[in-house]
């Protein structure tokens, strides 16, 4: 009865295992050659299947029916330094031979002696803790953990409202291009002259005539005449025809 429910428990060990196995497989595939389209979600999602089929590895193993395996013995009956198909077969390439190098890690049933040793005073300093004591750890951890999400939750909005505003548009690309094409090409510009650019200079503006103004003592030059009229000289500069209007 013993070896038929050891029997039974081995095999459905087994099948949680490959559903196991399949599942890592898949999701490292994913993160190998579909990195660059997968998504958070989809992340979650193989997380979660991984978590679910361990939960169930662990009920399988704690159920009480399930015999204690630490109780049984595995002993190798045949060690070979050659190549052997069947082994190769049933670990999938991972083991191409069965020798005295990889039995005492494939077959072992218990862990290293360091990290048995670690184990050992992690437990011994557990039980050291006074159950206040304990609570009042888990409380400043607790605390510890909501200020690390807070000032994380701060820091995502912050750069989100900065994205924000960084992409927030400051102009009207309508205006921005019909300034350039009136300052460019003259698009959208009147055609008409004002009274006065053309012809005689007016006195009343700026040009020639705030020259002829601001040199005292010398002689009015008349604003009106042929374009061909030579002006006289101030002070050494000869005077723009009285038929350009003056810079």
């Amino acid at each position: 009865r013993e070896e038929k429910q050891l029997e039974l428990t081995l095999e459905a060990l087994i099948s949680q295992v490959a559903d196991l196995k399949n599942s890592l497989v898949s999701f490292i595939y994913k993160l190998e050659n579909e990195y660059d389209r997968l998504t958070w979600p989809s992340v979650l999602d193989s997380f979660a299947l991984l978590s679910g089929q361990l939960n169930t590895l662990n009920k399988v193993l704690k159920h009480e029916k399930t015999p204690l395996l630490r109780n049984q013995v595995i002993i190798p009956l045949v060690l070979s330094p050659d190549r052997d198909e069947e082994i190769m077969r049933q670990t999938e390439g991972r083991v191409p031979v069965f020798s005295h190098e990889v039995v005492p890690d494939h077959l072992r049933t218990k862990p290293d002696p360091e990290v048995e040793e670690q184990e050992k005073q992690l437990i011994t300093d557990a039980a050291r803790i006074s159950p206040d004591v304990a609570q009042k750890q888990i409380q400043s951890l607790n605390k510890m953990c909501s200020n690390l999400l807070e000032k994380i939750s701060k820091e995502e909005r912050e750069s989100e409202s900065g994205g924000l505003r960084q992409n927030k548009q400051t102009f009207n690309p309508a205006d921005t291009n019909a300034l350039v094409a009136a300052v460019a090409f003259g698009k959208g510009l009147s055609n008409r002259r004002p009274p006065g650019s053309g012809g005689s200079v007016q006195s009343g503006q700026p040009g020639a005539g705030g020259i002829i103004a601001g040199a005292s003592g010398m002689q009015q030059v008349p604003m009106s005449g042929a374009p061909a009229q030579q002006q006289p000289m101030l002070a050494g500069v000869q005077m723009a025809q009285a038929g350009q209007p003056g810079k």
